[in-house]
């Protein structure tokens, strides 16, 4: 089973001079001269990340493998959890930040949840449902009466099904058949033919199955509504006692996103030197990086707009969930947003 990976830096260096030389347009020859401050100690930060370790977490490793945490005086160590555990350990304080999808954070602080969304990663949204071309799906009407893998009724997969069957007058009770796989086996389950389609990540699972020599069909959310894509998240105690060190981690992640954006090879290498058993086939785990190197920017944007928070598509998001009843109390932009960790 996949597990922890710790990676701690040391020492201190001004976040402030980070977050103006190390933004995600910034390079290492930006002239600025990052200079210690006199403090004792780096600032603790935990940081959630998904549940399987993987080249899609590649702007941490490179992070932490290049210094740029610890350049920002912070001692950062990451764990891997599912989604919701995320949301939920975030809120309580147990971890600092962690990496969570849009449409988990809306219905969470709609139920009291203490989190805020602080800067975006996925400018795309990823998750999607997909299947063999020979399935004759092509659309989401052709879901029903379909089975459908999913990895569990929660989290931005379960979300996003919902939204998705929702758009067309189905439902996940009744008009398809959801099968659960706790282990993430949906995408082999498809190759296999024991399901028609499963949900996953339009950088991973059709990749996957095309590489291995079948066509696949992406079903994409997105067509119907933009909804908000993984990103990081910070508790409202951590925004309160560690703002700037919050500000730091996520200046330096941009940063790195940046850099692997212009040479993925960076980010393919600190990926397999994190997660070593990646190396066994860098031609699928290359392909992936490529793809999602392609979900970071808004749609329409660039590089320049890593990070970026596209408040419009939240209020789009919002009313969208809410006309599904998947938000159990209204919220508003401001309950979910905070821009401790924009870039510029």
């Amino acid at each position: 089973m996949p597990r922890p990976f710790r990676f701690i830096g040391r020492g201190l260096i001004a976040a402030l001079v980070l977050a103006a030389c190390a933004g995600p347009g910034a390079s290492a020859g930006c002239g600025c001269t990052n200079g210690p401050l006199p403090s004792s100690a780096p600032i603790a930060l935990t940081v959630g990340l998904g549940y399987i370790p993987s080249v899609q977490f590649a702007p941490f490793y490179y992070a932490d493998q290049q210094g740029y945490y610890r350049d920002a005086g912070l001692e950062v160590t990451f764990q891997n959890k599912i989604d919701p555990d995320l949301v939920t350990l975030v809120g309580q304080g147990a971890l600092d930040i962690g990496v969570a999808d849009g449409t988990s954070v809306i219905p969470a602080v709609s139920q009291g949840i203490p989190i805020k969304y602080i800067a975006t990663i996925y400018g795309t949204y990823p998750s999607i449902v997909f299947a063999k071309s020979s399935s004759g799906i092509k659309t989401a009407h052709d879901l029903a009466g379909k089975k459908i893998g999913i990895p569990g009724k929660y989290g931005s997969s379960w979300i996003m099904l919902q939204a998705l069957l929702g758009s067309v007058g189905l439902s996940p009770d009744g008009d398809v058949t959801v099968v659960e796989y706790p282990d993430f086996g949906q995408g082999t389950a498809v190759q296999q033919g024991a399901v028609d389609a499963a949900t996953g990540f339009a950088n991973n699972e059709p990749i996957q199955l095309q590489l291995h020599g079948d066509k696949a069909v992406v079903l994409h959310v997105d067509d119907i509504v933009a909804l908000p894509g993984p990103g990081l998240i910070a508790g409202k105690g951590a925004l309160s006692t560690k703002r700037t060190a919050v500000a730091a981690f996520a200046s330096a992640t941009l940063k790195a996103m940046f850099e692997i954006a212009a040479d993925p090879s960076k980010g393919l290498d600190a990926a397999i030197a994190a997660v070593p058993e990646l190396a066994s086939d860098r031609t699928i785990q290359a392909a992936i990086l490529q793809a999602t190197i392609a979900t970071w920017a808004l749609p329409g944007g660039g590089p320049n707009d890593y990070g970026a928070i596209d408040r419009a598509g939240w209020q789009a998001s919002i009313d969208y969930m809410t006309k599904l009843k998947l938000v159990p109390t209204p919220v508003t932009v401001d309950q979910l947003i905070d821009d401790v960790g924009q870039p510029g």
